[in-house]
């Protein structure tokens, strides 16, 4: 009778921990970062959300990795690897941008897009990969991650890309007209769920004072240090709880 209770017990954690949904961070540095040491230590919200979730319920697994786009995420197979994996009830969260806006192709990188939501594409040469490529907009690459996690039966969220260190007349400039526009229309033309995370934190740094906000910001202009980057994770957190009929706010620590 023990042996068959134990055996029972077993299949159910066996159950349970096959059922337990995953949550695919994806982005760039400003989602996960390494560098730097002591004060100087650089980190990405993604980093540190973990400690937002009740993970008994919910895994969280980072995949974002400093210097990728929206374009380079996917041309070097990460997010095939993670759709890989990823299954029915996971969640996923990006946040690109930052790095969308560079040469299409440059020696040193080849990682833009083409600007906008658009259908647009251009044909290169990618010095980097030494190869020839189709390059699209920033709005074709977010659909792609949207359409293939509903595809997966998973849910996405797009953010808007958190703001830079970037003071004008006593306020942080905001991405409203550009990338932080366009996360938004993408999330609007695929019924993604959507946080605008660029304008709450850079709410936040309006009230904090250029003074204040430079401490995180140890580097430059785009990079915060791990108080920044917690600020950062709790206006994730916020933005998620207030998605409506999101259930991802139900794995959220009371």
């Amino acid at each position: 009778m023990y042996a068959m209770l134990l055996v029972s017990v077993t299949l159910l954690s066996f159950s349970y921990l096959k059922q337990k949904p995953v949550l695919y961070i994806i982005g760039d540095s400003t989602v996960k970062n390494g560098s730097g040491k002591g004060a100087d230590q650089l980190w990405g919200w993604g980093s540190l959300i973990d400690t937002r979730f009740d993970t008994t319920k919910i895994s969280i697994r980072n995949h974002a990795i400093g210097g990728r786009s929206s374009r380079t995420f996917i041309t070097e197979g990460r997010w095939d690897a993670i759709l890989k994996t990823l299954k029915k009830g996971d969640y996923v969260i990006m946040q690109f941008g930052h790095n969308d806006g560079g040469p299409l192709d440059d020696t040193a990188r080849a990682r833009g897009s083409i600007k906008g939501i658009g259908n647009e594409s251009r044909d290169i040469y990618n010095p980097i990969r030494k190869v020839n490529e189709t390059v699209y907009t920033y709005g074709y690459y977010m659909r792609k991650y949207v359409n293939d996690a509903k595809a997966k039966g998973a849910i996405p969220v797009i953010c808007s890309p958190v703001p830079r260190n970037n003071f004008r007349n006593g306020s942080v400039a905001r991405e409203d007209k550009s990338y932080g526009l366009w996360a938004k229309q993408v999330a609007q033309q695929t019924g993604a769920y959507f946080i605008d995370l660029n304008a709450l934190i850079a709410d936040a740094y309006d009230k904090m004072g250029p003074d204040a906000v430079k401490a995180f910001f140890p580097k430059d202009h785009t990079h915060p240090n791990l108080e920044g980057s917690q600020l950062n994770a709790d206006k994730v957190a916020e933005g998620i709880k207030s998605l409506r009929k999101c259930k991802l706010k139900s794995f959220l620590k009371k």
